[in-house]
């Protein structure tokens, strides 16, 4: 068993305890009324999107997300909060250097070992969801599930369909696609596109990613008999239709969005397998990106 396959298979218990343990980081994580962005870099860039659509929908308070590299300077926000597994990435470290002082930062990590122990005002550590291999899996869905359930939005039934999202077979023929497309719908659309980077990270395939109701506006025409589109969440009204009769496989949604994004994690590695590539070391990836200064 790879180290991936290993990690992925223990997000059930991950999600249990850190959803446990969310009162506990009550003055770390967003108040109600705050104006929050949160940041990360690649996996935690989607989550990040995944939790502010979150935060937002539920009257929490303005919410924006962005790639750390991309934070916009000249905007006043009440706490940031950067999501960083290695806790030691370059973009993520600079971001909570410059805005030392001046905002309220957060911190949620896997590493209590790491410069953002020291670079954050406050901290989230979650270090029993720390990860050998570089594909990130379980650190990501149990930092947001943390989120979710300080926001009073984790139900009981996601780590239930994550159990059963680990023990389904992945769905008939989808090994075999020649490309994959995942569509979401408000927080789940990062869900969408934590998704497709899994099956280019673990598995070199054609993804993409995007939210539903664009995918009418163009994506569709790449639609054809050998190729997958996967819906988390509710479709819109008519899409499964549309997709199939352009002769693509349609894959719908069934289990809480979290738990889908197991499912095409098990996808990934599958197709890896398939492909005998070696999921723990994706080519050109690193565990974490430290730039030279």
């Amino acid at each position: 068993m790879t180290h991936v396959e290993d990690e992925l298979a223990s997000q059930p218990e991950c999600w249990e305890r850190a959803a446990s343990q969310a009162p506990r980081f009550l003055k770390a994580l967003p108040a109600p009324g705050e104006r929050v962005a949160i940041v990360g870099c690649g996996t935690s860039y989607f989550m990040a999107q995944a939790a502010a659509a979150l935060r937002e929908g539920a009257g929490q308070g303005e919410t924006d997300a962005f790639a750390a590299s991309e934070f916009p300077h000249g905007r006043r926000y009440d706490r940031v909060v950067a999501l960083t597994r290695s806790g030691t990435t370059t973009e993520v470290l600079d971001l909570l250097a410059r805005l030392r002082d001046g905002t309220r930062t957060t911190a949620i990590t896997a590493d209590p070992d790491t410069p953002v122990m020291t670079a954050a005002d406050d901290l989230a550590v979650l270090d029993f969801a720390d990860e050998r291999s570089v594909v990130q899996t379980r650190f990501a869905t149990t930092a947001l599930t943390l989120l979710r359930a300080h926001l009073g939005l984790h139900p009981g039934t996601a780590v239930t369909d994550a159990r059963t999202a680990l023990t389904e077979p992945v769905p008939e023929g989808l090994v075999e696609c020649g490309q994959f497309t995942f569509l979401g719908r408000g927080w789940t659309v990062g869900l969408a596109n934590e998704a497709g980077l899994k099956m280019r990270e673990a598995a070199l395939a054609w993804a993409e990613a995007y939210p539903a109701m664009e995918y009418r506006h163009g994506p569709i025409s790449v639609s054809t008999a050998g190729t997958a589109t996967w819906m988390f969440g509710d479709a819109p009204d008519g899409l499964p239709e549309q997709v199939r009769g352009t002769g693509a496989s349609w894959i719908a949604g069934h289990l809480d969005p979290l738990a889908e994004l197991v499912r095409a994690q098990r996808l990934a590695v599958a197709v890896a397998a398939a492909r005998g590539l070696d999921p723990d070391r994706p080519r050109h990836l690193t565990r974490s990106v430290i730039l030279a200064p």
